[in-house]
């Protein structure tokens, strides 16, 4: 199960990303060697995935440096380009939490960014990996040493990461081990972030998968098709509460009435332990033309208006489970991570 593409690279002067804007139809790159250039790839998702925002944040502070030394930028201007990568995407947290992380070396110099940048996606990819493992340890434990039945939402690959996954991360592990039936995937509109990325990672591994409406999941989980159901994170507070792409609490509703496990699965920069509850976590509003448009086409009287909220929360009570690299929080059963990090208030 080898990996043929990657999300992002740097190349020396800037970075290069996997355009997730074309897929599955087109892979092509682009690349970022200015702040207008990189915080327009964010907002127009060309890249995204939590943890991979995390090493964006961390590289965009060495383009801001580089960029600011080529045009003479004073200090304000400098640290006004490198908060419009900070603030590109408010809900996920680990945008922020790379800008932050290499902020404090600046003073030392552009390799010293540099070298903790290239740490930002080696931690990530060892995370990825012993996430993958802890989830599927998790769900075989308690489903059976067996073939299961899994559904996803939205995308939590290669193409969410710097490589490998994190709920996704868990289905290739348990696909390695021959643990896999089916995998059930939302397309997750609007943007089919499911159909159009999430398949095409199963696909490029060969794992048996079945794209679904967003509508038909709830469905689908209580016809007793499912045997459980994996999400990633964009933000998970101190009480155990999860922001994750819009519809995921859907899903976990669903499950908590088929009484099957809903899992988490995320890196710990994506924990927030100043947040102490859902409600105060920003969700991003996105333009309303991605839901009144489809493929260049209105599908909505000319008059309407679109609401488009990017991420919704779900509640700790329906997590089963969060998944991170050091451990597995049964959250249902009082284990959130503001108790396991001594920060919940």
């Amino acid at each position: 199960m080898g990996l043929t593409y990657q999300t992002m690279e740097w190349l020396g002067t800037g970075l290069r990303l996997l355009d997730q804007r074309a897929l599955p139809a087109n892979l092509r790159y682009l690349e970022a060697t200015t702040i207008d250039v990189l915080v327009d790839a964010i907002n127009t998702l060309a890249v995204r995935g939590a943890p991979a925002l995390g090493a964006i944040g961390a590289y965009g502070v060495v383009i801001a440096m580089d960029q600011g030394a080529q045009e003479g930028w004073d200090s304000e201007r400098l640290e006004k380009e490198i908060d419009r990568v900070r603030d590109a995407r408010p809900t996920a947290v680990n945008l922020a939490w790379g800008v932050d992380r290499v902020r404090p070396l600046m003073a030392q110099g552009r390799d010293a960014v540099l070298d903790e940048a290239h740490a930002v996606v080696r931690e990530d990819e060892v995370a990825n990996r012993a996430m993958g493992v802890r989830g599927a340890d998790w769900l075989l434990a308690r489903l059976g040493d067996r073939k299961l039945r899994l559904l996803t939402h939205c995308n939590t690959g290669t193409l969410a990461t710097t490589g490998w996954g994190t709920a996704l991360g868990v289905i290739r592990e348990l696909a390695a081990r021959d643990r896999i039936e089916v995998v059930y995937v939302d397309e997750t509109r609007p943007l089919l972030q499911g159909a159009r990325l999430t398949a095409w990672e199963l696909f490029q591994d060969g794992i048996a998968h079945l794209v679904q409406s967003d509508g038909a999941a709830t469905s689908t989980i209580m016809r007793g098709l499912v045997d459980a159901a994996l999400i990633g994170a964009d933000r998970v507070v101190a009480n155990g509460d999860t922001a994750n792409k819009i519809g995921s609490v859907g899903v976990a509703l669903a499950c908590a009435d088929a009484g099957i496990p809903f899992l988490v699965v995320a890196p710990e920069s994506s924990v927030d332990l100043d947040t102490a509850h859902g409600d105060d976590i920003q969700i991003e509003m996105r333009n309303g033309d991605e839901i009144l448009n489809f493929a260049g086409q209105r599908t909505a009287p000319l008059e309407s208006e679109g609401f488009n909220p990017a991420f919704d929360v779900t509640p700790a009570r329906l997590v089963t489970a969060f998944v991170c690299e050091s451990a597995v929080l049964e959250v249902s059963n009082g284990q959130t991570p503001g108790m396991k990090w001594g920060r919940e208030s």
